[in-house]
């Protein structure tokens, strides 16, 4: 038995690393962010807490914040719900507490405070946090975390703390964080007498990382990169902590105690290709990017961008969505993209920005961006409704109401978004991603600032020791204009670096109205700018947005002749509510141009794209089946919409993928 000694000693290095903006550093003013925001705090936070209370009517109880009750000793009834609704509640937390930062609100201050009295209540002496356990089966604590999630729910609310603390300056939640974090500690890691084991959900990877970034402790980075190391060394702990439970065969229900469902079936170093669950698949990677980020591990780092580039180069769909399969939420293969059978959990879509921001700051190149803007504006945001009260945890890219009610392998599409979900995962994700997006604007060190996304905002920096502030004024992702306004005590030397978008062609930069030469200062999909930068500098970068036909792969098979259409990084879709039934019948002519106008009235303003599809004539056809010859095609409009804004209005059907027609 090979036996690797993980966390004697700690791997982390000073590295100087580009850091995440805090939330605190940077402020909305309007646009397409700023509004997303004010939903989050207007309607999003308070409808996802009365959920969790069991206060919406018509919803399936969850019993969330009941089970936290019923630890504490403050009610006598029976625990309902699952297993992993502890996460619900923390990823919550985690998003009220992003948006204390940005806004002040004593009614939401009074709601967390004494939620966090309720979950002390519910932690024991020991530092073990769990209402499952705590409550329905005390015996049996970490006898299965192949299964039973008690170190996912763990980090969510580890990292619900983290959030509280850099929001709030408390530290009440962040210490029981600690205590917990502690009590695993004590029980995993290879130290002797100690359990060799890992969650099967990964997650709290990334959360002891982010408690040693705010503690300082390296003990949490060290139990970090023991979960992600030990994962998958043999002989294997889950069936060795099997074993010790007296099962005596495997069970194999949808794959899902399959070693590659939870990525173990391999170590971390000699994963090549994404396999299994796709939200765990997610965690697992942005967690083992975390560990490259903090030591410089080469061959971590290898690992990372290995994996990065299967999952973007052949297993991602055009929205950023992952995650084809639905049986076990899963990955299938390369190129294995069906658009009616997504599965595409908007999770896996958050699961993938996170991935997606720690290997920005692992090596900055633009391409990580544009992974993560993809990601953002489409299959994340798909997942929640205009008016922040419904949400989809599936998100195909084709929807036929009729197949979907009937058809057994679509049983898990649905064409409206639903209150909530008794595996309410994906809501509360969305929430806390929302309410946490300013991290992904801006990546800095003491030295440099690199502008990732674009949105009208003032952000506030540190450099050398002195202020520097920026304001952005934009439309963004609507306006192809970005007005950039650096503000600074004194004038001050640094680098600013402006992501060039992969998807946008002849870019151009004025500074302070003189032509710049993007293409001799642009490495990576950023254009850098190293000057002594004075008050009132003004910048502006003009990214052209033309409408787009984008193709695929010829071995995706299921895209073969078909375009989707795409106007900067916002992908679009046809709704049957603009272009009548039968989608799949409408063929786009190669040489149609297409016009992009943006509409403030419809579905909170938003650009469409017009243009003319050829429909086949359905009175040139008789009453059999199948006929030879040509058929007769008529000229229609048709309009298109985002894709993250279909099934807003009434259900239809959708289609993201359009037949062409050559001419």
């Amino acid at each position: 038995m090979k036996i690797n000694n993980y966390n004697n000693k700690s791997d982390v290095k000073n590295t100087n690393k580009l850091k995440a903006i805090s939330v605190k550093d940077i402020k909305f003013n309007a646009g397409f962010w700023a509004e997303k925001l004010q939903l989050v705090k207007d309607v999003v936070i308070p409808y996802q807490w009365q959920a969790l209370n069991d206060q919406v009517p018509g919803v399936e109880p969850s019993h969330t914040v009941e089970h936290f009750r019923i630890a504490a000793g403050e009610i006598d009834r029976e625990y309902q719900g699952r297993v992993y609704q502890d996460s619900d509640l923390a990823k919550w937390l985690e998003a009220a507490s992003y948006s204390l930062a940005y806004n002040k609100n004593p009614e939401l201050e009074e709601i967390t405070e004494k939620l966090i009295e309720l979950i002390e209540k519910s932690q024991e002496a020991d530092g073990y946090l769990d209402t499952y356990y705590t409550v329905v089966e005390p015996e049996k604590k970490w006898t299965n975390v192949r299964d039973r999630h008690e170190m996912y729910c763990a980090g969510h609310m580890i990292e619900a703390a983290v959030a509280h603390y850099e929001s709030t300056g408390k530290r009440k939640l962040l210490d029981m964080a600690c205590k917990l974090a502690d009590h695993i500690d004590s029980k995993f890691g290879s130290d002797k007498g100690k359990v060799r084991g890992y969650p099967g959900h990964q997650e709290i990877e990334l959360a002891l990382i982010r408690l040693y970034r705010a503690t300082g402790d390296e003990k949490y980075f060290n139990l970090s990169k023991f979960f992600i190391e030990e994962r998958g060394q043999k002989p294997h702990f889950f069936d060795q902590e099997a074993q010790k439970r007296g099962e005596k065969e495997k069970k194999h229900y949808r794959n899902i105690f399959d070693y590659q469902y939870s990525q173990s079936h391999l170590p971390v170093r000699e994963q090549k290709v994404a396999i299994g669950h796709a939200v765990r698949a997610m965690y697992f990677y942005a967690g083992l990017t975390d560990i490259a980020i903090e030591t410089g591990d080469s061959e971590l780092i290898k690992v990372a961008k290995r994996l990065w580039e299967n999952v973007t180069g052949r297993q991602m769909y055009i929205t950023g969505g992952v995650g084809a399969e639905d049986n076990g939420e899963a990955f299938s293969f390369d190129y294995d993209l069906p658009n009616d059978r997504a599965y595409t959990e908007t999770c896996a879509a958050i699961g993938l920005v996170f991935w997606a921001q720690r290997m920005l700051r692992l090596e900055l190149d633009g391409k990580y961006a544009d992974i993560m803007e993809k990601a953002l504006y489409n299959g994340v945001m798909s997942g929640i409704s205009l008016d922040g009260e419904k949400y989809f945890y599936v998100n195909p890219l084709e929807v036929w109401p009729a197949a979907t009610k009937k058809r057994y392998d679509l049983r898990h599409v649905e064409y409206t978004r639903q209150q909530w979900f008794g595996c309410a995962c994906c809501p509360p994700n969305i929430a806390r991603l929302i309410a946490s997006i300013g991290q992904y604007v801006y990546f800095h060190n003491n030295k440099e600032i690199y502008l990732s996304l674009y949105t009208d905002s003032d952000a506030k920096f540190a450099i050398n020791d002195r202020n520097v502030f920026i304001k952005q004024k934009t439309n963004y992702p609507w306006d192809e204009n970005v007005t950039i306004i650096i503000n600074t005590e004194e004038s001050l030397e640094f680098s600013l670096g402006l992501r060039i978008p992969g998807w946008c062609n002849q870019a151009g930069l004025k500074i302070n109205d003189q032509e710049i030469n993007l293409s001799d200062i642009t490495e990576k999909g950023y254009a850098i700018i190293n000057r002594k930068w004075n008050n009132g500098d003004q910048l502006v970068l003009h990214l052209p947005m033309s409408v787009e036909r984008i193709k695929s792969h010829p071995q995706l098979r299921y895209n073969i002749g078909k375009v989707t259409i795409q106007r900067g990084p916002v992908v679009y879709c046809l709704e049957e509510i603009d272009n009548g039934s039968n989608l799949f019948d409408l063929k786009l002519p190669s040489n149609n141009k297409l016009i992009a106008e943006y509409d403030q009235e419809l579905l909170g303003g938003i650009t469409i794209i017009r243009g003319t599809a050829l429909r086949t004539d359905k009175e040139s056809w008789d009453s059999k089946l199948y006929q030879s010859g040509q058929e007769k095609m008529l000229t229609v409009p048709i309009m298109l919409i985002p894709y993250y804004a279909w099934s807003n209005r009434e259900s239809g059907e959708m289609l993201v993928w359009i037949k062409e027609k050559e001419l």
